[in-house]
């Protein structure tokens, strides 16, 4: 028994950095970083037949399957959690100002932001609309300055996959 909870557990353990780089893995390829991605791919395909052949030699075992199961959901959250934390890439911001844009481009470009304003129509009349690249650990202090100077300003998100020139050239 205490042999097969020592497998079990070192499966649980094995299974959190497995799906942890699976899930950097991911988040290489899908912002076209292909050598991390390779890496992390290479690290992970040997620890996971290493967890396989383990569960199958073992699969009557319920605290074996236990284990994959549980370290599998934990391995989740730690590769998000990690992944959070590297805040690898860049954020787009658009951010949809009533009255204050041209305020909160003046004060985005004083802190160093590069911020193209443009007019727009929105449905209680003019808007400014503005649009800025970030790097992500740096998107949710931007988004409070933001609140801060405009707290009725509309802001949307989304992740960006690589940039090249303009700002980012210098």
């Amino acid at each position: 028994m205490e042999n097969i909870l020592l497998s079990a557990l070192l499966i649980f353990m094995l299974r959190i950095v497995d799906v942890s780089l699976y899930m950097m893995r991911f988040m290489m390829v899908m912002r076209g970083r292909k050598v991390y991605a390779w890496i992390f791919a290479f690290c992970q395909s040997i620890i996971y037949v290493s967890v396989i052949a383990n569960v199958i030699k073992n699969i009557t075992e319920p605290l074996i399957l236990l284990g994959y199961a549980a370290g599998l959901a934990t391995g989740m959250v730690v590769g998000m959690w990690i992944e959070n934390r590297l805040a690898i890439g860049y954020t787009h911001l658009r951010i949809v100002s009533s009255g204050l844009g041209a305020d909160l481009a003046v004060q985005l470009r004083d802190e160093g932001y590069a911020a193209t304003e443009i007019a727009g129509r929105g449905q209680s009349g003019m808007v400014s609309i503005l649009s800025l690249n970030v790097y992500r650990r740096k998107t949710r202090s931007v988004i409070d300055k933001v609140s801060e100077i405009d707290p009725e300003a509309f802001v949307t998100a989304e992740n960006v996959r690589s940039v090249d020139g303009g700002f980012w050239g210098r």
